[in-house]
């Protein structure tokens, strides 16, 4: 096996596509789809989208400051495609997609009622960094659909068929590998027990006897 030199480019694959909602006042509202976009804090909770300045929803976010994040499945990958390759300027994507608008609960941007989870954002800064500008977000809200409950209470998003993008294309998230921190767990034997109790064998009746 041997590996190839290639130019320095963007190789860090897969990567979440997710469908961006953004709204100037008193116009309708437009979806980007942004590949490039990641976790960057947890306390507070913050995030971060790269956008070209060229791009129609450049600049409705830089001027309101909002946008939502709204996770994709393999129902919405059409729809998140079409969202990429066309402009907000010349179609409305809510309608020709046929999305429904859904209030966000601390931003004027809606999110997106089909999506599973819409992640309600406010941009604290923004950095040029040459073909795109990242903007960095706090999150102030976040709405989940409640399809995904399960009888615990407890939201079980990998249910909910998310999607992946690598390379120039789509896909569906598959086999469970494992959760984290399973590689340093001790290992069971099946029923929730420390499988080195096994080993523990039992008082002998001597040691019983001097017991009594």
């Amino acid at each position: 096996m041997a590996k190839l030199s290639w130019k320095p480019g963007n190789m860090l694959y897969p990567v979440p596509a997710v469908m961006v909602s953004c709204k100037r006042e008193g116009e309708r509202p437009n979806i980007i789809t942004v590949a490039w976009a990641g976790t960057v804090n947890t306390n507070p909770p913050m995030v971060s989208i790269s956008v070209r300045p060229e791009r129609y929803s450049y600049n409705i976010i830089k001027e309101t400051g909002e946008f939502v994040i709204n996770l994709v499945t393999k129902e919405l990958v059409y729809a998140t495609d079409f969202c990429g390759v066309r402009s907000g300027k010349d179609v409305d994507k809510f309608a020709e997609m046929k999305l429904h608008e859904t209030e966000s609960k601390e931003v004027t941007a809606p999110g997106i009622a089909e999506s599973p989870v819409n992640i309600e954002c406010r941009v604290v800064s923004e950095q040029p960094l040459g073909s795109h500008t990242l903007f960095l977000a706090k999150v102030v809200n976040v709405q989940v659909d409640d399809r995904y409950m399960d009888e615990k209470g407890r939201f079980d998003l990998n249910a909910s068929g998310l999607t992946a993008y690598s390379h120039g294309e789509y896909f569906e998230l598959g086999k469970k590998l494992g959760k984290f921190g399973y590689s340093v767990n001790k290992k069971t034997d099946g029923k929730g027990k420390n499988s080195k109790n096994k080993l523990k064998s039992k008082p002998s009746a001597k040691k019983k006897d001097r017991k009594k």
